[in-house]
């Protein structure tokens, strides 16, 4: 049986290692590169959003104060309550 010279082997499993540790490393990289993205994204996004639906909410309040007035109409609609078909006296 032929001896192999364990400073061979050694210097194979080494290489071996020192791959796993870089793709080791380059997954994390890329794990923490696609957080800052999301992050990003969040602090431009929402904050948007946020606005936007703000506004269109506003103007849609703003119509249906200036259309029924601010009274029963108002916040329970323009129709009769009896008229509702989940109310029944």
């Amino acid at each position: 049986m032929p001896h192999s010279d364990p400073s061979v082997d050694t210097a194979s499993y080494d290489s071996a290692d020192d791959d796993d540790d870089e793709y080791r490393l380059a997954q994390k990289e890329w794990q923490e590169s696609i957080e800052e993205l999301q992050q990003l994204a969040l602090v431009l996004v929402l904050p948007w959003l946020g606005k936007f639906l703000g506004r269109k909410t506003s103007h849609w309040l703003y119509s249906r104060y200036l259309r029924l007035g601010l009274g029963m109409s108002f916040l329970f609609g323009d129709r009769p309550l009896t008229s509702m078909p989940w109310f029944s006296p």
